[in-house]
């Protein structure tokens, strides 16, 4: 059974930086897609970075563009998200994501297994 367990989440003054961590469990996942994601209260999960565990390519949205790096650590199953220059709008659960696929998805309902979530509070 796959599992995907993030930590690292927490508060942070504006300006600040914090690395998210998502260790997978349950297969080999040499062919997925992790993605990470955040949702804001009353708002829709939205998609933040993607990369798959093979390659170098990588995706994000433009509002973390040279803030946010997701990176993987194959040996230890790991993928991580480091943020830098936190902003009070960056503040939501993050969720790790992950797709068996040769693509890079970036919606939320092309993913098949999902963590629970780290709060990441920014205060201006």
């Amino acid at each position: 059974q796959v599992q995907l367990v993030e930590s690292g989440g927490g508060l942070v003054q504006a300006g600040g930086s914090l690395r998210l961590s998502c260790a997978a469990s349950g297969r080999t996942f040499g062919s997925d897609a992790m993605g990470w994601f955040r949702q804001a209260p009353g708002k829709e999960r939205e998609f933040v970075a993607a990369m798959r565990w093979s390659g170098s390519m990588t995706y994000y949205r433009d509002s973390v563009k040279g803030r946010f790096t997701i990176s993987r650590d194959n040996a230890k199953n790991t993928v991580y998200l480091q943020m830098n220059s936190l902003k009070p709008e960056d503040t939501a659960v993050y969720y790790c994501a992950a797709k068996g696929s040769l693509v890079i998805p970036t919606k939320v309902r092309e993913y098949d297994y999902w963590g629970q979530g780290t709060q990441v509070t920014v205060s201006s």
